[in-house]
């Protein structure tokens, strides 16, 4: 058998029924055999960068790892934006990279090139990835594939690469069998103390769950939701756990961190003991200033050992899967029949949301408010299957407040923060889910992958596609204007962009492009209705040059002091 059709076989194997690429000269063999497998579809992307971040989306939304397929060379260095991106965010997924034949590699030699476009990948993604596989000889091929699929979905999951010169993807192998992967789960080596766990919980007075991003890679969502109902415990998400319960749901505090809510960041200040499912509790999420963490009781269960007693110390540590223990935790109250009461202190938050409303946190903002944009954007938007946005202050004002229903996925370049991610992951997403997908974006991260819209238009995909257009890079102005006295090289001074609505056009995409309130709720309507046939669409926003994203933690402070400095409701009037 041909290596690369044992290749497209592997794939279809999987259950992947898509991969992603830009086509090169390195790459020839395989999507040749891959394009003879009809349940295999090949997208091609307009820029090797898009493929990965598609990539990274189909695998956060499947749960299987997402392929991408890139040359040698210019082809394999532009995917490590989206590598790095799958790393720290725990997507799988799989890079195939072509490389130059064996006989053209420099080897040992003291030189910098020998074959046209040899270039080492393997070295330049390796600190990025689970593991990265050179492969010097045919027989190597069926091993490597097995165990670089396995690696990616088992554990915390991630990115692989896969580096294959032209001469081996043309060899022949015996092949006796195909295998299907399936996740292994490692059991811990020590055995959790449930009885203590849950002492701890019925002993705070104001216990909250911090939920991230861990919950949904891991596999765990229903075996949360189920947790969530028999403990009736608060549920404040970090941003990569926004879509892990509905907006709606009565145990949904809202979203922590930098641009959090404000009330759920109080909520955290008040709290006597955090429960960590799924979050590293990085600095996006706590802050700089941890000390006031140290009067808490924090119970943190990570399936990394390294990200235990990392920024926050003295936790109650548990190294498990989430799957593992939530089982686990599960079945402990069900023989112990245990309840929780924490009615009052969920009262509590309540009255701090309704007093911290996230709609007037721009009260001078001129024109459309983008939090209040958002909310109605999402509030008769259930046919959505996913929510994509980019990086930039449109970012914060999504996860602060759209409001996602059961079942709807919110993704984002988190760990990265990559901007240019929300187009091309919007498309891995969408042919994942064969479902309308929105991306949300700034006027400068779309520009980054604007290229992609060939791609949209080409595969007539589902994808809705709104521009916040501030015309200017708005989170670092926003820095600018803190730090910087307001001199803004480079986001307002050497910065512009496009009418979206009319490169949109070119493209052959449908448009509109409004400005006023008065215009949002048609704006809205024609952006969700499709009369027959579902297509995508794009939506220019026009908003404030100068509106912020807030509430923002003050530089230094601890999470609950965030600017702008206000009274409860008075933001109003400030």
């Amino acid at each position: 058998m041909k290596v690369s059709d044992y290749i497209a076989a592997f794939i279809h194997k999987q259950g992947i029924n898509v991969v992603f690429e830009m086509a090169g000269g390195m790459i020839t063999h395989m999507l040749d055999s891959i394009a003879a497998y009809n349940e295999i579809k090949i997208v091609s992307m307009h820029h090797e960068q898009a493929a990965s971040f598609a990539a990274d989306a189909y695998g956060r939304v499947t749960g299987r790892p997402g392929v991408a397929l890139a040359t040698s060379g210019p082809g394999a260095t532009n995917l490590l934006t989206g590598i790095g991106s799958c790393y720290f965010d725990s997507s799988p997924a799989v890079f195939i990279t072509g490389q130059v034949n064996l006989h053209e590699q420099k080897g040992d030699r003291s030189i910098r090139q020998l074959g046209f476009q040899e270039t080492d990948i393997a070295s330049m993604a390796e600190p990025i990835t689970k593991a990265v596989y050179r492969i010097t000889d045919a027989s190597q091929i069926k091993q490597v594939f097995e165990e670089a699929f396995l690696v990616s979905i088992s554990g915390r999951p991630g990115p692989v690469l896969i580096d294959i010169p032209m001469n081996i993807q043309r060899a022949e192998i015996d092949v006796d069998q195909i295998l299907y992967i399936e996740k292994e789960f490692t059991a811990p080596s020590v055995k959790t103390n449930h009885q203590e766990i849950f002492d701890r919980i019925m002993a705070a007075t104001k216990p909250v769950i911090l939920a991230g991003g861990g919950i949904r890679s891991s596999g765990a969502g229903p075996l949360f939701t189920e947790f969530i109902e028999k403990t009736q415990l608060p549920v404040i998400t970090s941003l990569l756990g926004i879509d892990v319960l509905p907006r709606t749901d009565e145990h949904n505090v809202g979203f922590l961190g930098s641009y959090g809510n404000r009330w759920a960041n109080l909520a955290v200040g008040e709290s006597d003991l955090i429960l960590v499912l799924g979050s590293r509790l990085d600095i996006r999420q706590t802050g700089a200033d941890t000390n006031f963490f140290k009067s808490k009781t924090i119970i943190h269960v990570d399936c990394e050992i390294g990200e235990l007693n990392n920024r926050i110390d003295n936790c109650y540590i548990i190294n498990d899967d989430l799957i593992h223990f939530l089982q686990e935790s599960l079945n402990f109250i069900r023989t112990t029949n245990i309840t929780i009461e924490c009615s009052g202190w969920k009262a509590r938050i309540n009255t701090l949301k309704i007093s911290w409303p996230d709609i007037n946190e721009l009260p001078s903002v001129k024109g459309i408010n983008p939090n209040i944009f958002m909310h109605k954007l999402s509030a008769n938007a259930e046919s959505i299957s996913a929510w994509i946005a980019d990086v930039g202050n449109h970012q914060m004002w999504a996860a602060q407040s759209l409001e996602l229903v059961e079942g709807q996925r919110f993704l984002t370049s988190g760990g990265m923060g990559a901007m240019g991610f929300a187009l091309p992951a919007a498309i891995g997403a969408c042919f994942a889910s064969n479902k309308p997908v929105v991306v949300i974006a700034g006027d400068g991260g779309f520009q980054l992958n604007i290229q992609e819209l060939q791609t949209i238009f080409r595969n007539n995909l589902q994808v809705k596609m709104i521009v916040i257009n501030n015309n200017n890079l708005g989170m670092i102005r926003q820095f600018q204007d803190s730090y910087f006295n307001s001199r803004y090289q480079s986001t307002f001074w050497g910065y512009s962009a496009p009418d979206f609505a009319k490169v949109a056009t070119a493209y052959g995409i449908e448009s509109l492009t409004i400005s006023r309130d008065d215009e949002i709720a048609t704006a809205i309507e024609w952006f969700l209705t499709d009369d027959q046939e579902l297509k995508p669409k794009l939506l220019q926003v026009i908003v404030d040059s100068y509106a912020n994203a807030y509430p923002k933690i003050a530089f230094g402070k601890p999470l609950t002091e965030m600017e702008p400095f206000a009274q409860p409701i008075a933001m109003e009037s400030t």
